[in-house]
Parts: C-alpha cells; structure tokens; sequence
C-alpha cells in the first residue's frame, strides 16, 4: 500500500507542471479509495519553490502587469499571474496537507486536498485559455511570493492557516474583481470564456478561504487577535486595494476584522 506523507511529498516537489497534475489526480483517487497507508513522518521542507528549475523566477517589480489588453500578449500576460497564482496554491494546498497532517487528521487532509484538486482545475483552465492565445505557463517570469510565505509559516498550523489560507487567500477574493474589470475591457473572443473561468475561482475561493478559517480557528485562532497576527507577519502582508467585503463576509470574516485589517494594511 502507497504511504500517505511520501507520495504526497512527491507530488508537492514534483517541479513538472503536467506531471504534478497527472501524479496529484492518481494520489487523489488513491485518497478517496482508501487506498494510502498513513504511517507516522517529519515533514520534509522544499528548500526551493517546485517550479525553480522548469520557470524564469524574477523580482515581483520586473513582473510588468499590462494596463491595457489590447493585444494577445497583453492578455496573456495577465492570463500568466493569474496561472502562477493558482499553480502557486496547488502547491500551498499540497503543503498544508502534507506539514500539518498530525494536527488535524483526516478531515484536515481531506479539505485541503480537495482544495488541492480545485486548485489544479483553475490552473488547467487558465491555462487552456493561454493556449488558445498561442502561450503557455513558464513563457513569462514568475516571482515566489506565496513560496515564500509558505515557507515562512512551516512551524505553525494555526500560523499558516492564518496567513496563508485565511488572509493571503482572500487576497485572491479582492483581487478577483479588478481581473474582471481587466478582461472586460478586451474585444478578444475569449473574453466570455475567461469570465467563466474567473467566476469559477472566485466561487472555489470562497470555499478555500472559509476552509482556512475553519482549521485557523480549530488550531486556536480568533478574530478579535487575528490582526495582531498579520502585524506579525506583515512583511509577507501587501497594502490591500479595493478589499472584497462580501466575499470575505461569506468566508468567515466579521465586519469588525475587516475594519481592523483595512485601518492597518491599506
């Protein structure tokens, strides 16, 4: 019977984009089925992002974001860091069900990959969609911030599932409108195809974020100190822009946080 920790380790250190989606899908029927053995480990720890060898890593200033979608590689471009988001957190999800197996069992790891498994799916789409445009992922540089966050919250369940799937997360819900407006303004006859797309996420994203206020919470968390937590953490925090109240709302948030956390971090 196929270990639990190792194969799923393999899956996360996996630096082939098609086959960590191909290695995640046949470890995951092997979950479902009951089919893994869940022996005792120590997490091991990537000491670099999966996709250093097979991407351009670059600085997050030299990342040009286009102003205007008037051409396919502006588009693409665009389509591009909103596919290393989202490869970016197969591997968050893949991590957290790997590091953190031992605190929460198996409902823990039974969220997270199913995260891991929506995860994989946008990044599939967007990815399609960089195809029919004539690209693909790994044609333009990526950065290693949610890497690095990742990595800098390895010690702590209630850590990461604070910074990275309850905050950083819900990034994604506040950036998601502003992408819209984005491809909204193109004449592309993808267009109707991306909006599907991005709606998709941002339902799926509602999921994830309220998944990591749920084990944030069981591992001890609150709200009324959660601030005092991203504080803590706030050289991994951006300034936030346009925050997404009502999707933040449905994912766990209270009003009173939002308040806390817009007076800190705009």
């Amino acid at each position: 019977m196929r270990d639990y920790g190792s194969e799923l380790f393999s899956v996360l250190s996996e630096s082939d984009w098609a086959k960590k989606l191909a290695k995640f899908d046949d470890f995951y029927d092997d979950f479902l089925s009951n089919k893994l053995a869940f022996n005792e480990y120590e997490p091991l720890i990537l000491d670099e992002p999966s996709y250093a060898k097979s991407l351009d890593i670059i600085h997050p200033t030299r990342i040009k974001r286009p102003k205007e979608l008037s051409s396919d590689a502006a588009l693409a471009k665009t389509l591009h860091q909103v596919a290393h988001i989202e490869y970016s957190a197969i591997d968050l999800a893949l991590d957290a069900a790997y590091r953190f197996y031992k605190d929460g069992g198996l409902d823990y790891a039974s969220d997270w990959l199913e995260v891991a498994r929506e995860e994989c799916l946008h990044f599939s789409l967007i990815n399609d969609a960089l195809n029919e445009l004539g690209f693909s992922y790994g044609d333009f540089g990526v950065h290693t911030n949610l890497f690095d966050a990742m990595k800098a919250t390895n010690e702590n369940l209630q850590v990461r599932m604070g910074v990275v799937h309850r905050h950083l997360e819900a990034c994604g819900l506040d950036a998601n409108p502003y992408v819209v407006n984005k491809i909204n303004s193109t004449k592309n006859p993808i267009k109707s195809k991306l909006l599907e797309i991005l709606n998709i996420i941002l339902h799926d994203e509602v999921s994830h974020v309220s998944k990591g206020d749920k084990w944030y919470k069981y591992a001890g968390g609150r709200s009324d100190n959660f601030c005092e937590l991203l504080l803590e953490y706030k050289h991994l925090i951006r300034p936030i822009k346009n925050m997404n109240e009502n999707a933040r709302i449905l994912a766990g948030y209270t009003k009173e946080e939002l308040e806390e956390i817009k007076k800190n971090f705009d």
